[in-house]
C-alpha cells in the first residue's frame, strides 16, 4: 500500500496522530508488521490478561517475524539537553519505532498523549500504542512531526 487514504488527523502539541492524507508513511512496513503480530497475538489470546503476558507474547511473534527489538529498554529523559530521570519503553523495535503496549478497556486521550510524550522525549520520529483490553485490537500510530524525518507531514498537512 503506498498511500493512505484520509482516516483521521489530528494534531496535538507537534504530533500527528492517526493517518495522512495521501502520504506513504515513514516505516510503514515496519509498522505494519508489528500491528500484524499484535492482531496474531490478540486473535489468540483475546483481551482480560495482565500487559505483561501481552508482552511476552509479542516477544514470540517478532521473533518469528524476524524483527529486532528491545524489551522494557530504560531510556533516557532530558529537559533542556539536561537527563531528569528514565523511563521504559516497552518495545524499541529495530532501532526506529517505539511500542507502548497497554491492556485495558479502552484506549482514553491520557495514553496517547503519554505515547505522544516519549515519542517527543525519546526524539524518534514514530511510535505505536497498542492496546490488548478491549474486545478488538486498538492501536494507534502517533508521529512526532517536530522531528527532522517528518518535516513533509508538516508542510504537506498544514
Amino acid at each position: 500500500m503506498s498511500e493512505l487514504g484520509f482516516l483521521f488527523v489530528r494534531m496535538e502539541d507537534g504530533m500527528i496522530i492517526g493517518f495522512i492524507k495521501n502520504m506513504k508513511m515513514k516505516f510503514e512496513d515496519l509498522t505494519h508488521k508489528i500491528i500484524g503480530c499484535a492482531m496474531r497475538v490478540h486473535s489468540v489470546l483475546g483481551s482480560g490478561f495482565q500487559e505483561v503476558i501481552y508482552q511476552r507474547a509479542m516477544t514470540i511473534e517478532m521473533e518469528k517475524q524476524g524483527l529486532s527489538f528491545a524489551r522494557e529498554m530504560e531510556m533516557e529523559i532530558y529537559y533542556d539537553n539536561i537527563s531528569i530521570g528514565t523511563r521504559r519503553v516497552d518495545f524499541f523495535v529495530e532501532n526506529k519505532i517505539m511500542v507502548e503496549l497497554k491492556a485495558i478497556s479502552k484506549l482514553e486521550d491520557i495514553h496517547l498523549a503519554q505515547a505522544m510524550n516519549y515519542c517527543q522525549a525519546y526524539k524518534l520520529p514514530i511510535g505505536l500504542l497498542i492496546n490488548f483490553g478491549s474486545k478488538s485490537l486498538e492501536f494507534k500510530r502517533v508521529y512526532n512531526i517536530n522531528h527532522p524525518d517528518n518535516k513533509n507531514y508538516k508542510n504537506d498537512n498544514p
